[in-house]
């Protein structure tokens, strides 16, 4: 496996922002150390390209023949090494180099068979799907690692998804264009595709963690025993006697939710925050969207559970910074071979280093640059962190890691090799 050929452009002519990526691509698969006979392509475009999904698909497919397999969505905003492109047409696109066994295209038209033994998967879905959450754990489930990385296509106007595989068509897909809307698309990986995850969360808690004590579906009534909007508004510092202040402070404070009995929750993490005084990657933040006065309650964009875990947060610009730096560091850590002493020369030689090929970065799309203080900013700061790396990414409605789906989150995952 050699590093990953991409190409980005923007372009009011969807056309000539292909040429300009074709051209990158061609080009980078000339390059001595770059694939030069990748099978599977990344496809992310923005919505001002949605109505073009399928004459971009099918340009691009003819141009590129050897290309068998296609995946990919589309967000209002998306992402390339060191760039973003929001409110703009562009489109950007990976290719990969990577053994045809070890991985396969699916669709909700043609589901993942049970003739491919799933190590990981990468997820494109519409969150209008019906039981979407469900639909994640159970892909999860379906994976032998357990670990999904994706998330959920954004547009203002009919999300698409691309999915295309074989000879043009996935199996089971029949004459299907491979330009589909609504469910879920993705590409599943064998065991022989290495892979480097890592979740970031850009808000700050502003209070303890508070067991749930007493819920009505999405309704948390008691944290600790006590009042739910009781407790909010004293963590808040305000009151409903002054409605218009208690208002603005409700409305920029969201809820980081964990659950104890989670089969992903970190070994030794016994609450909601660590002990750096962040969120980990187990806490699932949601917003408030409701207050509930006459049972002193708060309503959540999430199902709850009483016995889960409660800390009110807020969107924090330095935390936001700060994580993403913190995991991209993680990341490279992990790719640098460990020294340990040697107990015969046999041993002593060093040990290779896994360097990464290509990355995927799928980022809210309440995040991007000027929340990070201008344009391109988030980007460029995984630019700094990683290097000059292959990568592509989308702005999402909504960002998977494991079997989780996330709000607020960014989630970095990179295919390594051995230098």
């Amino acid at each position: 496996m050699k590093l990953f050929p991409y190409g980005h452009a923007t372009h009011r002519q969807w056309r000539m922002a292909a040429d300009v990526v074709l051209t990158q691509l061609r080009a980078q698969m000339q390059l001595p150390g770059y694939a030069s006979e990748p099978t599977l392509a990344l496809l992310y475009i923005t919505d001002h390209y949605g109505a073009q999904a399928q004459d971009i698909l099918d340009h691009l497919s003819a141009e590129l023949p050897e290309i068998t397999d296609w995946s990919g969505t589309v967000g209002v905003g998306i992402a390339a090494n060191n760039v973003e492109y929001f409110d703009e047409p562009a489109m950007a696109v990976m290719l990969l180099d990577l053994p045809s066994d070890q991985y396969r295209v699916f669709s909700g038209v043609a589901p993942l068979g049970l003739g491919f033994e799933a190590h990981t998967a990468l997820i494109h879905a519409d969150a209008d799907t019906p039981d979407l959450a469900e639909l994640i754990e159970e892909m999860a489930s379906r994976t032998a690692s357990g670990y999904l990385f994706g998330g959920l296509s954004s547009s203002r106007g009919q999300p698409v998804q691309f999915a295309v595989g074989g000879n043009g068509n996935i199996s089971g897909h029949g004459a299907a264009s491979g330009v589909y809307s609504g469910g879920m698309s993705g590409v599943a990986f064998g065991a022989g595709v290495s892979l480097v995850s890592r979740v970031t969360q850009g808000c700050l808690p502003i209070s303890r963690a508070y067991d749930i004590t007493h819920c009505d579906n999405n309704v948390v009534l008691e944290l600790g025993g006590e009042p739910a909007l009781d407790v909010m508004l004293r963590e808040l510092r305000v009151s409903l006697d002054q409605p218009e202040i208690a208002v603005i402070a409700v409305r920029a404070t969201l809820v980081g939710l964990r659950n104890p009995a989670d089969a992903s929750a970190s070994p030794g993490e016994g609450a909601a925050i660590d002990r750096t005084g962040n969120f980990g990657a187990d806490v699932l933040v949601r917003p408030i969207i409701g207050l509930d006065p006459l049972r002193r309650g708060l309503a959540v964009s999430a199902t709850l559970q009483p016995g889960m875990e409660l800390a009110f947060c807020r969107r924090n610009v330095q935390a936001a910074r700060a994580d993403l730096i913190r995991i991209c560091s993680e990341v490279r850590e992990e790719l640098e071979p460990q020294e340990f002493p040697a107990v015969s020369p046999a041993e002593s030689a060093p040990q290779s280093a896994r360097v990464i090929a290509g990355a995927v970065y799928v980022s809210c799309v309440g995040r991007g640059g000027p929340h990070f203080g201008g344009g391109s900013a988030e980007l460029q700061i995984v630019r700094r962190a990683l290097g000059d790396v292959p990568l592509v990414g989308f702005f999402a409605g909504g960002e998977i890691a494991g079997h989780h789906l996330y709000g607020y989150a960014g989630v970095l995952t990179v295919f390594t090799i051995t230098d």
